[in-house]
């Protein structure tokens, strides 16, 4: 009886490092993925200030909820951090880009960028994502509901 105890627990553990195991390595990945992009986004961050602070920001948010995300597979929890993520991305664009116009003023020279349909076609896969998101959750709760019946 003590044993059957301790192979649940053993199956368990290993379960849980490989996720921990798996999450930790994604997320050394994407950060080294934004490491590699941002030597060639540099020299655009000195024309504009805040941009690095700005793209730090979004990267570290978005990995810890990878992280937690990949964490909680397996779980309702799991849709629910993802679709965070998605909400988050979101609001980061949304509160990032302004309303989709953009305006540089470098050595005396005025700079106006319209990217709004590139916005509005980003908030679009956005929803795309929160909708997957979702719908994964309710997929995940008719499979558990089914499961007793099976």
């Amino acid at each position: 009886m003590a044993e059957a105890g301790s192979v649940f627990s053993k199956k368990n553990l290993r379960k849980i490092i490989f996720r921990a195991l798996k999450a930790t390595v994604k997320g050394v990945i994407f950060y080294a993925i934004y490491f590699i992009l941002w030597s060639f986004i540099a020299p655009v961050a000195t024309i504009m200030p805040g941009l690095q602070a700005m793209i730090e920001t979004f990267v570290a948010v978005y990995i810890i909820l990878m992280i937690i995300s990949d964490l909680t597979a397996g779980t309702i929890y799991q849709f629910f951090f993802n679709a965070a993520k998605t909400l988050f991305m979101i609001g980061w664009l949304m509160l990032s880009v302004g309303g989709g116009i953009l305006g540089f003023t470098y050595a005396d020279i005025n700079l106006i960028i319209d990217i709004r349909l590139f916005v509005g076609v980003a908030m679009v896969l956005s929803l795309l994502g929160l909708a997957k998101s979702v719908l994964q959750a309710i997929n995940y709760q008719n499979e558990k509901a089914e499961q007793p019946l099976l």
